[in-house]
């Protein structure tokens, strides 16, 4: 087969081919059937709706009162540097100070920013957390 062949063949393929039995009766009649029994659960489908819709919402509350810290979190940050008295803390101990700092100036910047609270926070955790470390290691 040669190259000429192939544009014969595929422009036969362009052309509109009809069925060799009329398809709608066979549609109709279905469409008939699905229409005159409604299927059980299409009763069901509002209780699930209402159900999965109140599902989300309790989710979606749950998850927004944890993340977003009440105001005023970013006050119970205390401003001394602490220095661990095992050494091998006292790295970390440098990484959270110096970001409690910039997130203590940046949140001077957007005082009302969740973002913000929400990781001074969790810088404050991550500190009394390894001042736990500190206490077990000595």
């Amino acid at each position: 087969m040669n190259e000429l062949d192939y544009l014969r063949q595929m422009r036969s393929l362009h052309r509109p081919v009809t069925p060799h039995r009329d398809l709608w009766a066979g549609i109709e009649a279905r469409l008939d059937d699905a229409g005159a029994a409604p299927r059980r659960q299409y009763r069901a489908r509002p209780w699930l709706m209402a159900a999965a819709i109140a599902g989300v919402a309790v989710l979606g509350g749950g998850l927004g009162l944890h993340l977003v810290a009440p105001p005023g979190t970013h006050a119970v940050a205390s401003t001394a540097p602490w220095k661990p008295s095992d050494p091998r803390l006292t790295g970390a101990a440098v990484e959270l100070d110096a970001a409690r700092m910039e997130l203590t100036q940046a949140m001077q910047d957007s005082p009302d920013s969740a973002a913000l609270q929400r990781l001074l926070l969790r810088t404050e955790r991550q500190r009394n957390r390894l001042r736990n470390l500190d206490k077990q290691a000595s």
